[in-house]
């Protein structure tokens, strides 16, 4: 892995939420239109990211993390997600 938005198997990866970017539509326009490789449709819109703190985003994301089987419960999705969230580009420290 690079450090930018590919995740160990060479898949695009939204540095913001994580998501896996597979489809053309997955991934993020910039100001201009453009494909956004760094950002996917849901967290980057017209090349500006939504406001979202980290707590927001894991209060969006965590439930998913349930729904779809990586977690058992919203108090562990939210321990184990967050620590994912914090090697993503926008919330890297």
């Amino acid at each position: 892995m690079d450090g930018t938005s590919m995740n160990m198997e060479g898949m695009k990866i939204c540095q913001s939420c994580g998501m896996p970017m597979t489809e053309e539509e997955h991934f993020g326009k910039n100001a201009d239109g453009t494909k956004n490789e760094e950002y996917c449709c849901y967290c980057l819109h017209d090349g500006e990211l939504g406001e979202c703190t980290l707590e927001q985003m894991l209060d969006i994301c965590a439930p998913i993390e349930v729904e779809q089987g990586r977690a058992k419960t919203l108090e562990e999705a939210k321990e184990r997600y967050g620590k994912y969230l914090l090697t993503l580009g926008r919330w890297k420290k």
